[in-house]
């Protein structure tokens, strides 16, 4: 299971220029939309940056069309009359833009137009779930071990070492066999096998955030750790944060595919585009769109997200100019 790497991330500083004291707070910083603020604060820089790199703002969309797909799945079976596990034998492999299926359907004579909105839910709920989970469980860890240092810190990445040194492929596969597990379940062992770069990567900035003055100042004013840490830590490293999950998403969608591609991930007759794949592999002589059709889906979503994910790096980055 890949994840980004501290390279991946563009090296994100999260020093900010500070104006009277107040961390985060850009002075003087023009944005030329004719409207400028004479203070800019970082989401408006950050949101000025993306808008200027059409390449992450063409992903964007695309990734906002993917997903409205996918949510209307019901209203697609709706509109077509066919509901995503139908069989229908007589209409077996049929060509896309055949009377009533707009993509054709499967072995089954299922419409593919709806299971791969179907099958597009699944695959971003289990992505997205299990981004999210392994993105809490990472910072909490990694807060955790940088501010706290000493023991703490030398506990929690033994044990982000140790879960590192695991087999993650082999442990998923052998868990997908033994216990079958649905959607959900899916997306939480991969959260449980991959939140463990998003600790070490937030730890990392912990240990440099404890050094700036800001934060000693606090530190000496007799502030608590925890007003500390939801004040000046978290917002400090939510930018980075930002970026893994984006860039962790694609690699958690073609996990699951090809976790469901084996049949270890999500089960027929539930569609994911994995499964959709496992099935169509044995009449690619008969009809190549039910190959072509989810491994495009796959690919322009993930290709999609990654350029999203590039474009929020940049614009997240202080270092560059606007």
């Amino acid at each position: 299971m890949d994840h980004p790497t501290a390279h991946d991330l563009g090296l994100l500083s999260l020093n900010r220029v500070t104006t009277q004291g107040a961390p985060g707070q850009l002075q003087g910083t023009a944005l030329d939309d004719g409207r400028t603020p004479s203070v800019a604060g970082p989401s408006q820089l950050a949101w000025h940056r993306f808008r200027r790199n059409p390449v992450a703002v063409v992903a964007l969309a695309v990734c906002a069309l993917i997903i409205g797909f996918a949510l209307a799945a019901h209203m697609i079976a709706a509109a077509t009359g066919h509901p995503y596990h139908a069989v229908d034998l007589q209409h077996r492999l049929q060509a896309p833009l055949s009377p009533g299926y707009l993509l054709g359907t499967d072995a089954h004579g299922r419409d593919v137009l709806v299971r791969l909105a179907y099958g597009g839910r699944i695959s971003l709920l289990v992505a997205g779930l299990a981004a999210t989970v392994s993105l809490t469980l990472g910072a909490t860890v990694g807060i955790m071990a940088g501010y706290a240092g000493g023991a703490v810190d030398s506990i929690a990445m033994r044990l982000v070492d140790v879960l590192l040194s695991l087999p993650g492929l082999s442990l998923l596969i052998l868990i997908g066999t033994l216990y079958s597990p649905g959607p959900v379940g899916l997306a939480l062992i991969l959260a449980a096998l991959g939140w463990m770069p998003a600790a070490r990567l937030v730890r990392a900035e912990v240990l440099a955030l404890r050094r700036i003055g800001y934060v000693e100042a606090a530190r000496v004013a007799g502030a608590s750790d925890a007003w500390i840490g939801r004040r000046h830590v978290l917002p400090n490293v939510t930018p980075t944060l930002v970026v893994w999950t984006s860039l962790a998403i694609p690699g958690l969608i073609l996990t699951e595919a090809a976790l469901s591609f084996l049949g270890f991930g999500v089960r027929i007759p539930t569609p994911s585009w994995g499964n959709m794949l496992q099935e169509a592999k044995d009449f690619y002589t008969l009809s190549w769109t039910n190959v072509a059709i989810p491994g495009l889906m796959i690919y322009v979503t993930v290709l999609a997200i990654n350029l999203v994910g590039d474009g929020l790096r940049d614009a997240l980055d202080p270092r560059l100019k606007v």
